[in-house]
């Protein structure tokens, strides 16, 4: 590729970003989203909106850091939202799905109800995630090295970061061999791969998405995995051995890893040098899981999304249906971590020098 040709590339990374969803994908460009499914039917339906970050309300939330605590958390409400709306688009909330049971239930109780089940299912989903990742891990390697001097830690910290790593990579493997997710990480790689095409600045079409990587050192798996690293770093410094009292205090230093991951990630996503491509690998490796090859019709999906997110770019939509009530109205609406957004977000486009095995 020419300078000239690298120049007139480059000025599209970290424009678009994306996120898998129930036989779709979501796609974000600056303050505007689409999100694109797939229906029963074979036809494509589609939803859109603007949104404003925190991050871009309040200054304070920008600050580095705090920014990586502030997207986290919006990505999390957003992938809830999104992945709400994918069901609703593509039917598995409707009424004839419902039984006699569910029925009389939302009658009696109406909405109440069910955020009071969410509430509680993100609750456990919480719990089981801080007994996983944080006290299992401490409390095996206690039983493993005993007590200690109760200093400085490298060995500690090491056993639990190798046991988190392998609960997590084993966590993905199983839930991967399941036939819904296998699709949701099939339109993962659609999502990345849509996104490098547009990256290389070549024209979108499936068959071009097609020849792209299908990974990209932004992605939410990589940041989770990065985050993995630096729990392994900061768990050296913290000087408790009692299984509570350790794995209390790296709950309170969540955050930190956290702002100091996002941090890691967008860094990588803007520079290709050696640094970023070695403490990069292990994401990208665990892409290999969380992404798969998507066929012609979810690139379709996932192209049409990224030009819903760019209607300035590429024009209205055509062939597509409006799949519900659009959001531009709704500022509060919250921004993803998404691929390649450069106020930061997950992200799946690759490194054209990435394989796509």
């Amino acid at each position: 590729m020419s300078k000239k040709e690298k120049k007139n590339v480059c000025p599209r990374l970290g424009k678009v970003g994306g996120q898998a969803v129930l036989e779709g994908v979501m796609m974000r460009s600056g303050d505007r989203w689409c999100l694109a499914v797939r229906e029963d039917e074979g036809g494509i339906a589609v939803r859109d909106g603007e949104y404003v970050s925190l991050r871009k309300k309040h200054k304070f939330c920008n600050i580095p850091i705090i920014r990586g605590v502030i997207n986290f958390v919006e990505m999390l409400k957003l992938s809830m939202d999104m992945l709400t709306a994918s069901a609703e688009m593509i039917g598995l909330e409707t009424e004839e799905t419902e039984s006699k049971f569910d029925k009389w239930v939302s009658e009696k109780f109406g909405d109440k109800l069910l955020k009071v089940i969410m509430a509680i299912a993100t609750v456990l989903g919480i719990v089981l995630s801080v007994g996983l990742f944080i006290l299992l891990p401490t409390f095996v390697t206690r039983l493993s090295l005993g007590k200690g001097d109760g200093t400085f830690q490298p060995l500690r910290a090491l056993i639990e970061g190798v046991l988190k790593i392998g609960i997590f990579v084993l966590y993905i493997f199983l839930v991967g061999l399941m036939p819904d997710i296998k699709r949701t990480f099939q339109y993962h790689g659609a999502e990345h791969k849509s996104v490098a095409c547009y990256e290389k600045g070549l024209e979108l079409t499936p068959a071009n998405a097609a020849t792209c990587t299908r990974f990209h050192p932004r992605c939410g798996t990589s940041f989770i995995f990065v985050m993995l690293i630096l729990s392994i770093i900061i768990s050296a410094f913290i000087p408790f051995t009692n299984t509570w009292l350790r794995s209390g205090v790296k709950f309170l230093l969540l955050p930190i890893t956290v702002g100091l991951g996002f941090e890691f990630i967008m860094y990588a996503g803007r520079h290709d040098n050696v640094l970023t491509k070695i403490l990069s690998a292990p994401g990208l490796w665990m892409q290999r899981l969380t992404t798969k090859n998507p066929d012609e019709s979810q690139l379709e999906i996932a192209i049409t999304a990224l030009k819903g997110a760019m209607p300035d770019e590429f024009g209205p939509l055509e062939g597509v249906h409006r799949g519900g009530e659009t959001n531009e109205e709704n500022e509060d609406a919250v921004p993803p971590v998404l691929d390649g957004d450069e106020d930061g977000a997950e992200t799946g486009a690759g490194n054209d020098s990435e394989g796509d095995n």
